[in-house]
């Protein structure tokens, strides 16, 4: 039998971060990445996103909440890039 975890850490900061890091990134390719190729950046952005969260899951070291934690952190970078996506797509709209 394995023993209960006495002070365990907060899961939640570990989702947070994820989010954190895509908005960071979005951020960087709306400003340094060229119009035409936002979507390709955007689409690396969320995979570096997906990498993160697991390696920041697996060095959380619970084995309960795993796949709940990761969904919640991978979904919530999927939303956030989407929305500012969404975003680049309504300026590009815009006649400069």
């Amino acid at each position: 039998m394995s023993e209960p975890a006495l002070a365990p850490r907060s899961p939640l900061g570990s989702v947070v971060i994820v989010w954190g890091a895509a908005l960071i990134a979005a951020i960087v390719i709306g400003i340094f990445v060229p119009m035409e190729w936002r979507v390709q950046w955007l689409i690396v952005g969320f995979g570096g996103a997906v990498l993160l969260s697991f390696a920041l899951q697996l060095w959380y070291g619970q084995t309960k909440g795993f796949i709940f934690r990761t969904a919640a952190s991978v979904t919530g970078a999927l939303l956030l890039l989407g929305v500012v996506s969404a975003g680049f797509a309504l300026a590009a709209l815009v006649p400069a």
